[in-house]
C-alpha cells in the first residue's frame, strides 16, 4: 500500500507506520508548511526519525496545508490517515479544502482515517474548534461533502470521563496539562481527551 500520514506531530505513528510499510508498501508524510507548526516541533520530528532511519525505511516527505493542496498526485494513495489534526485545520478555515485535496489523492476504493477529540453532541459545533473538540457527526458531514462515506468507527480511544468543558480545552487534559500544577492530579487522572476513529471510503467509479 501507500500510505500517506497528513502533520504527523512528534512522530508517534511513523515509528509504527515506517517500519510497518518499509519491506513492501509507500510511506509519505505530508508535513504542514513552516507557517503552520512551531519549528521545535517539526525539528524534533526530524530527529527522531533520522535516528532510526534504518528500521523506518522510506519515509517521503510533501507539504500539505493551507495553500498546499496538492500533496500526493491523483488516484494515487491507498490510505491516508491523520491523528488529531482535524481541529487545527478547522481553526484555519481549510478543514473542507484539506479533505477535498485527500480525496482526489486517494485512488477510488481508498481510505481516509480520521481520528479527532469529540465534541459534545448536545452543543452546537464552533466552525473554528477553538476549544480542540470537534462533533462526530460534525465531521463524518465535512467528509461527506468532499465525496466520501463512512464505512466504520471505532471506540478504541473514547474516554467517557473527559467532560469536555476545560478552562484551556482539550489541553487542560494530559499530555499538555495547560494549567501546570493547578488540579494536576485531577487532569491525570481523567486521563486524555474523548477521541473518535472513523474510516471513509472514496467510492469507486
Amino acid at each position: 500500500m501507500t500510505v500517506l500520514e497528513l502533520w504527523p506531530g512528534g512522530g508517534y505513528w511513523t515509528e509504527i507506520l515506517g517500519p510497518y510499510l518499509a519491506p513492501r508498501g509507500h510511506y509519505i508524510v505530508g508535513l504542514p508548511p513552516a507557517e503552520d507548526e512551531e519549528t521545535d516541533v517539526r525539528a524534533a520530528w526530524q530527529k527522531r526519525i533520522a535516528a532510526q532511519a534504518g528500521r523506518l525505511g522510506v519515509v517521503q516527505t510533501t507539504i500539505a496545508g493551507k495553500a498546499h493542496y496538492d500533496f500526493a498526485p491523483d488516484n494515487s494513495v491507498d490510505l491516508v490517515v491523520t491523528f488529531r489534526n482535524l481541529h487545527n485545520w478547522m481553526d484555519g478555515g481549510y478543514a473542507e479544502a484539506m479533505l477535498a485535496a485527500a480525496f482526489r489523492a486517494l485512488k477510488p476504493g481508498g481510505v481516509l482515517g480520521i481520528e479527532a477529540h469529540r465534541g459534545r453532541a448536545d452543543q452546537p459545533q464552533d466552525p473554528k474548534a477553538a476549544s480542540g473538540y470537534v462533533r462526530e457527526d460534525y465531521a463524518i458531514e465535512l467528509a461527506r461533502k468532499a465525496g466520501f462515506e463512512l464505512i466504520g468507527k471505532s471506540e478504541i480511544n473514547a474516554n467517557p470521563r473527559d467532560t469536555k468543558d476545560w478552562v484551556d480545552g482539550v489541553w487542560t487534559l494530559p499530555p499538555t496539562l495547560s494549567q501546570g500544577d493547578k488540579d494536576r492530579a485531577k487532569y491525570t487522572a481523567i486521563g486524555e481527551a474523548d477521541n473518535f476513529v472513523i474510516a471513509l471510503r472514496k467510492p469507486r467509479r
